[in-house]
């Protein structure tokens, strides 16, 4: 999609690249364009530009790790010849988990009830394994254990809240876990208690080694050093913060109406309410990237808190409106599936609700799906986060133009059902198969004909 023989490549100081068609500096800023889209990131971030150089061909990388809640452990005690009693067939015998527990045994009721909150788990079915959960806690109120998969499992359905306390208990009853502690962090870092959960990450990291908590440690310590001297707005649904000499009273007020108004729509696009206000915090560009450390192309990050860069704004511009819709609507989609939707879809909706089109790319889409050249749906799945510029873009107008032809042929309201249905466990295929009757071999072809039908030649 991106033509031409030649490229300007842009090496940032954090050792990451950008690939443009033509770069040129103003007032201290690198600004660039790639395709049609102009982009711009603060000279401070760039270590030298080399131009005319051949440009590299697009491909597909496989995405940074994503940073989740760990996955269930087994409490002491869990007898494994329960597994084939309790789940046999693909599924869960309820008769046999009811007869279990009417014999009074509480550890071998525990016991039941946690795998199948483990089987449920693994279908990505959160709300049924919280279920699980929850009753395997009345026979074991204080299995460590229990309490530390009930309060990841809270998380993943976004009750913020309500884990905090679950985690502090199971963090009383496995002081020396290492795992317990991290769930506690994650569960101080979403409920905005960073000095907590940074508290909690150190002493997780003392006592068992992991990659993917020491980098929720950096972020949450980054995040505290750049908002220390932040201040903080709320709304009927946001929490906002931001560095009160870089924010002008009514740009504030405008982020906070339009965000406002946008959770309006998305309730009714989406049929959802997200339980708890939605963190927002903005930065300067500098500081949105060394808290963030996303690409240099990145707009705006919603990692569960909408971060958005509005350095040098003091009003509301058709670009920020855009970025706050599309940032929200990825609060909502993850309120819907917890988590559980392939990136094409969230990114192809959010854009949708911007609102975008493909009537800028339309015509050169057509031909690159035309000639079988697009990267496949299925390859989509993951985080954009390790993509370079022009990979991004691909990515992005691809999302989008699947989002609009499921909008186009089938309607707004299955959209929706395809996320409740992934927020059931479902997988993308499932919930494709279930809402508009094909997989993604058979909507692979209908998206080419959509492109066909209202951009081809």
């Amino acid at each position: 999609m991106c033509l031409g023989a030649h490229a300007d490549v842009i090496r940032l100081k954090n050792g990451k690249t950008i690939v443009a068609d033509s770069t040129h500096e103003s007032n201290g800023r690198i600004e660039y364009t790639i395709g049609d889209n102009s982009f711009a990131i603060p000279g401070a971030l760039v270590e030298k530009i080399d131009t005319g150089g051949a440009r590299p061909v697009p491909t597909t990388r496989e995405p940074l790790p994503p940073v989740e809640v760990p996955q269930m452990r087994e409490p002491a005690g869990t007898a494994q010849e329960l597994n084939s009693t309790v789940i046999h067939g693909g599924r869960i015998d309820a008769d046999a988990l009811k007869t279990i527990e009417d014999q009074g045994v509480p550890e071998r009721s525990a016991a039941a009830n946690f795998l199948a909150a483990q089987f449920e788990e693994r279908q990505n079915n959160f709300p049924a394994a919280g279920r699980y959960l929850q009753t395997a806690l009345t026979f074991k109120p204080d299995d460590g254990v229990l309490l530390e998969q009930y309060a990841a499992v809270l998380l993943q359905l976004n009750r913020k809240a309500e884990s905090v306390s679950f985690a502090e208990r199971a963090a009383h009853a496995s002081p020396q876990s290492g795992e317990t502690l991290a769930v506690l962090g994650y569960a101080y870092y979403q409920n905005d208690r960073n000095r907590d959960a940074i508290a909690a990450w150190k002493k997780s990291l003392d006592l068992r080694p992991s990659a993917q908590v020491r980098q929720l440690l950096e972020r949450a310590q980054r995040e505290s050093a750049a908002e220390a001297e932040f201040r903080q707005q709320e709304s009927s649904h946001f929490v906002l913060r931001y560095e009160g000499s870089h924010v002008l009273d009514s740009l504030r007020s405008e982020i906070l109406n339009v965000l406002e108004t946008q959770y309006n729509t998305l309730q009714n696009d989406l049929g959802v309410t997200p339980r708890y206000s939605i963190a927002v915090s903005l930065y300067t560009e500098q500081a949105f990237f060394d808290v963030t450390q996303a690409p240099a192309w990145t707009a705006a990050l919603n990692d569960g808190k909408i971060r958005i860069p509005v350095s040098g704004l003091t009003v509301m511009t058709p670009e920020l409106t855009r970025v706050l819709r599309h940032e929200l609507t990825h609060s909502f989609i993850a309120q819907v599936t917890h988590g559980n939707v392939p990136q094409w879809l969230n990114e192809g909706i959010a854009q949708l609700e911007e609102p975008a089109t493909t009537s800028h790319v339309g015509t050169r889409l057509a031909a690159v799906y035309a000639s079988g050249n697009q990267i496949r749906l299925n390859q989509l799945e993951g985080s954009f986060q390790s993509y370079s510029a022009p990979e991004a873009m691909v990515a992005y107008a691809e999302a989008l133009a699947a989002a609009e032809c499921i909008r186009t042929n089938y309607g707004v309201g299955d959209l929706a059902r395809i996320l409740q249905r992934l927020g059931e466990g479902q997988p993308i295929e499932s919930a494709l198969r279930n809402t508009i009757h094909g997989g993604y071999a058979q909507f692979e072809g209908e998206l080419a004909d959509y492109l066909k039908r209202n951009y081809g030649q």
